[in-house]
């Protein structure tokens, strides 16, 4: 039989045992070493501003940088799927506003788009922009509508690649306007503003985080934005029914993702540290990215409930205009 001390010290165990189980359960995590945001995109796209921008701070929070690497290629096929077949213990994120458009491209994706992610955050939704390359006659989206139509075939319109936003936005613009126009597909949303610049591409569809900077330096010719209203990051562009054009509304949106898999306290700990960064860099995200946050993203079901929509609805933009996944 146990002595009384010991019969004492086990009825303290037993005890001190659920508390120290909560305890256990409730301790927050935090990584061990940097965190890895995959960019599916090169350097120079609205991913990848906005990605370094939430990074910085986030990486604050917990304790840890958060180091933005570029692994571009596929329409972002190739940097998705490196974190679809990560650990999922919370070190390697992936950030990709074109997560939802892929399924409705590529016919063979090599992974799940929903199913093998899970929800972390969401960075903020932002319209894309119907811009002109400076050399371009066209003053207003109706002298560019006009002037495609008037040249069938002879103008390209840049995209950030096969799948990405800018290329359902692309698809909406030749579908709702009916001109004929010949899509270039460039390996990222910095590639193909820069494309447009150097006159090697006439007219695009970019996002408003990697042309907002040509835009107010007069590289590029901003004719509408594509939404209901107009941007404050651009307040003199009209909207797309301002602009004549109120079938061409389009933004896209951050989905900021973990591996399936990853434990719910570690989930807990990156969505708490990337939404107190989305709060402390609103201002920055408006200014430098025409990125609105906005709130209603609080859990990881939130998060791919976004996703889901997404895919419902540009793989409906992209049937509607003919494309077919390749």
């Amino acid at each position: 039989m146990p002595t009384r001390r010991q019969a004492l010290g086990l009825a303290l165990a037993a005890g001190l045992a659920p508390s120290v189980v909560r305890a256990q359960a409730t301790q927050t995590w935090r990584p061990d070493r940097p965190i890895r945001l995959i960019v599916p995109f090169a350097p120079g796209g609205s991913n990848d501003i906005v990605g370094r921008i939430v990074a910085e701070a986030a990486g604050q929070v917990l304790g840890q940088p958060i180091v933005v690497e570029n692994r571009a290629g596929a329409g972002s096929v190739i940097g998705a799927e490196h974190v679809a077949r990560a650990a999922p213990d919370g070190t390697t994120v992936l950030i990709n506003s074109s997560h939802s458009t892929v399924p409705a491209i590529v016919a063979r994706v090599p992974y799940r788009t929903v199913e093998d992610f899970v929800g972390v955050a969401v960075a903020g939704f932002s319209p894309h922009v119907l811009v002109a390359s400076a050399r371009l006659p066209a003053q207003t989206a109706q002298e560019l509508v006009a002037l495609l139509k008037a040249n069938p075939g002879r103008y390209n319109l840049a995209t950030a690649g096969i799948g990405s936003g800018v290329h359902v936005a692309a698809e909406l613009f030749r579908s709702t306007t009916r001109v004929e126009i010949e899509p270039v597909h460039y390996r990222g949303g910095g590639p193909s503003v820069a494309a447009l610049v150097a006159g090697e591409a006439q007219v695009g569809t970019p996002t408003m985080a990697s042309s907002i900077g040509q835009v107010r330096g007069g590289g590029l010719r901003a004719l509408a934005v594509l939404a209901e209203q107009r941007s404050p990051a651009l307040p003199d562009v009209p909207s797309a029914p301002e602009a004549g054009l109120p079938a061409l509304i389009h933004e896209e949106f951050f989905p900021i993702l973990a591996p399936a898999g990853t434990p719910a306290p570690v989930l807990a700990a990156l969505g708490a540290a990337f939404r107190e960064a989305i709060g402390q860099s609103a201002p920055k995200l408006v200014e430098m990215a025409g990125v609105s946050p906005r709130a209603g993203f609080e859990t990881p079901e939130q998060v791919m409930a976004l996703v889901r929509e997404g895919v419902d609805r540009y793989t409906a933009i992209l049937r509607a205009a003919g494309v077919q996944p390749e």
